[in-house]
């Protein structure tokens, strides 16, 4: 392993705060997400799309390669701790997202950390996303009015959830915690 791609005990620390204060959100959305499917299914997308924050979180303040999985899985194993049948729901998800997050940045070469990066990846995840649940939750037996929100807010759900993200993560790059963490 090339010392470029290594994680330092710092890197692994700050991914692990990161990945802990996400999956308490993270383990809450698990347990909204019983009440949101039950009322209003057609909002589940800004539920779902809250759990983009880690892979967010970790890019915008390290800047490195893996840190968006890595943080995902331990924002994943925090929810579970909260929300236990939701389990595999959370690891999956954290595969998915951070998998696709990590995918963008590597077809950059973890080089562009641009705004417009981290939205690319909210919108494909929201696509993923609300195509998977529409099958799911039978998305398909609603009145065509949720259907339409639920396609819509399935996508601006991550992207909103980015935003917040990017903020806190550029919050955090100010107040020096990525000082000495990432390449550029």
């Amino acid at each position: 392993m090339s010392s470029a791609s290594r994680l330092s005990t710092r890197v692994l620390l700050v991914c692990a705060a990161i990945g802990v204060g996400t999956g308490i959100l993270g383990g809450a959305a698990g347990w909204l997400t019983l009440v949101v499917l039950a009322t209003a299914p057609w909002a589940y997308g800004l539920v779902l799309g809250s759990h983009v924050l880690p892979g967010i979180i970790a890019q915008q303040v390290v800047r490195r390669p893996w840190v968006a999985l890595l943080t995902h899985v331990l924002a994943a194993l925090v929810a579970s701790a909260m929300a236990p049948q939701w389990t595999f729901r959370f690891l999956g998800t954290a595969v998915l997202f951070g998998g696709i997050q990590e995918g963008v940045a590597a077809l950059t070469r973890y080089r562009v950390w641009a705004t417009a990066r981290f939205f690319v990846s909210a919108v494909i995840i929201g696509a993923v996303v609300a195509v998977a649940v529409w099958f799911a939750a039978d998305i398909g037996a609603l009145a065509p009015w949720a259907q339409v929100t639920y396609l819509v807010v399935g996508v601006v759900g991550p992207v909103a959830w980015t935003a917040l993200g990017l903020a806190i993560g550029s919050g955090l790059r100010g107040a020096g915690v990525a000082r000495g963490l990432s390449r550029r």
